[in-house]
């Protein structure tokens, strides 16, 4: 009998219909939707529990109290009751007491004005605060403490560990929190805007958003756009370049250009040729940004800003309106990038144009002629080893 009921599971007598294609691709949401719930209540509680443990090592003035090694004996003792659980090490129950102490700085009233100025990020990632549910609470929080600010547990610990190690302020940290939930940064996108200094680059850009843009389009455009890129990445073969040779040296590292510009940026390609009255033209770099919904024109110049390139860069921004965007697509965005510039000068030639347009600097590039070739470090090599050889030929005399 048992021989009879076994067979290998396939699929068979069943009339799959368009009723069936919904309710199956419903029931697979709802159970992606679970995963990540589940998930982020897990992630809420562990940063709870790190708070809780930060906190009462400072509050409690456990050094103080019972000695300079309390916290290494705390790792200890949690180890031993839990030894298949992780984050007790002795380094990360310093950042749990160094969190807690970051942002409230030795005065717990400066976690109301934490709250407050968090609230404001609540409000814009309500969907994603929902994701906690009725389990991780606005009211559970207040009984454990009104000082652990909700939006935290969005984030995972590691990416609070790089920001509270690597900000110098409570506003700065607040800033790649933001940055974080609100475009889902991994560890090392984070690590990346750190190093890049987003927080004193964006939303500085030399622009005419505010006066051709919607005022929450603009704001999101300042955002996004920075007023200095970094082409560390790229190299051109000697001190004087043109933009031919500054465009290439970019988009041979097209993953690091991407990374630089900032999430969001797909490029869609360069020299991109446009027809216009049976005359081809050709733009520097076009993307399209997600998050804006709307193409962004790039055009490069290996020299200080010249008024005249302004109009050039208007003159592309609407013909990409005109010939790619759709009714869906916001307007397109003119990005200028340029050696150097001044903002008179900029600001003055965007008088009587009224398409959005920003101008942003760069800096970094690499020579090609100041960097020893293969055969040059091979041959310090050499020298260093035979330096060596004769320093401890001379130590054995």
């Amino acid at each position: 009998m048992l021989q009879e009921n076994s067979r290998l599971v396939k699929s068979h007598d069943i009339n799959i219909d368009a009723d069936y294609a919904n309710w199956i691709a419903e029931v697979k949401h709802r159970y992606r939707s679970s995963q990540v719930k589940a998930a982020v209540r897990v992630n809420a509680e562990k940063l709870l529990f790190n708070w809780q443990l930060g906190r009462d090592l400072v509050q409690k003035k456990a050094e103080e109290r019972w000695g300079s090694g309390v916290v290494e004996q705390v790792s200890l003792d949690l180890k031993r009751e839990f030894p298949n659980a992780e984050g007790f090490s002795v380094r990360n129950l310093w950042y749990m007491k160094q969190w807690y102490s970051f942002y409230t700085q030795g005065d717990t009233q400066i976690l109301q004005r934490l709250g407050a100025e968090l609230q404001n990020l609540k409000n814009q990632h309500e969907t994603k605060l929902h994701q906690l549910g009725a389990e991780i609470t606005d009211e559970k929080l207040h009984h454990v403490g009104i000082e652990f600010p909700l939006p935290f547990a969005l984030i995972p610990w590691r990416h609070h560990v790089e920001i509270i190690t690597k900000c110098k302020s409570i506003d700065e940290a607040l800033f790649y929190v933001g940055k974080t939930i609100e475009q889902g940064l991994s560890r090392d996108a984070l690590i990346n805007c750190i190093k890049a200094n987003l927080y004193e680059h964006q939303g500085k850009i030399v622009n005419n958003f505010t006066e051709h843009l919607p005022d929450l389009q603009s704001k999101l455009v300042q955002e996004v756009l920075k007023e200095n890129y970094d082409f560390g990445f790229a190299t051109v073969n000697h001190e004087i370049y043109d933009e031919t040779e500054l465009e290439e040296s970019l988009t041979k590292n097209v993953t690091d250009l991407l990374l630089e510009m900032g999430t969001g940026f797909a490029f869609l390609g360069r020299q991109k040729e446009i027809l216009v009255g049976g005359r081809a033209r050709k733009i520097d770099l076009l993307f399209y940004h997600i998050r804006l919904r709307c193409y962004v024109v790039c055009e490069l110049k290996a020299k200080p800003f010249e008024p005249e390139f302004a109009g050039k860069l208007n003159y592309y921004v609407n013909a990409v309106d005109e010939l790619m965007k759709s009714d869906d697509d916001n307007p397109t965005i003119g990005l200028l990038v340029c050696s150097d510039m001044n903002n008179i000068d900029v600001q003055w030639s965007f008088k009587g144009i009224s398409t959005p347009m920003g101008v942003a600097t760069y800096n970094n590039i690499r020579i090609k002629d100041a960097l020893p070739s293969q055969e040059q470090l091979a041959d310090r090599v050499r020298l260093l080893q035979k330096e060596l050889q004769e320093t401890k030929r001379l130590m054995k005399k």
